[in-house]
């Protein structure tokens, strides 16, 4: 196994959503980028809930454009030790400080967990913090085949509504 750990937050003054992801996979941290695997349904889904292609962006512009929308980025495991990408396979999980990074957000009111992993760690977490809405997605990762796009997308839409 080895440790694996998470990019530094994708945030500013003006987040008003945060998705929170569990930790990147191998693709994402081969390439940098959040989300990179090509299977990864986050872009997609996320900009369906914006009305924006960001999947035809490049990933710096992609970036941009969520935080013009008003959304943050993160994970609540900041490094562990895994074999492979999936959830199940992480040991020895470092949660990341999410209550310090919330309570720099002043404009914060909803946090987003993509996945069951992410949202069992994250409302742990963010136990005791007021006045935040805690959403439950279903993962964005091409693992999680239980639901198909449309059925995620739907899930995943209700976000654009709390930005406008």
């Amino acid at each position: 196994m080895s440790l694996k750990r998470a990019f530094d937050p994708v945030v500013d003054a003006n987040t008003r959503l945060l998705i929170l992801g569990s930790l990147p996979g191998d693709a994402s941290l081969a390439a940098g980028q959040y989300y990179a695997h090509p299977r990864n349904a986050f872009w997609r889904l996320v900009g369906g809930a914006i009305r924006m292609e960001l999947a035809a962006l490049p990933y710096p512009e992609r970036l941009e454009a969520l935080k013009a929308a008003g959304i943050g980025l993160w994970d609540v495991i900041a490094g562990a030790e895994r074999h492979g990408s999936l959830d199940a396979d992480i040991r020895g999980a470092e949660v990341a400080d999410l209550k310090q990074l919330t309570e720099g957000l002043p404009d914060l009111m909803a946090v987003a967990f993509n996945g069951a992993t992410a949202a069992r760690i994250g409302r742990k977490s963010l136990a005791g913090v007021e006045g935040l809405r805690l959403i439950n997605l279903p993962s964005s990762s091409p693992a999680h085949a239980a639901l198909g796009l449309a059925e995620k997308a739907a899930a995943w839409g209700m976000l654009g509504s709390l930005l406008r």
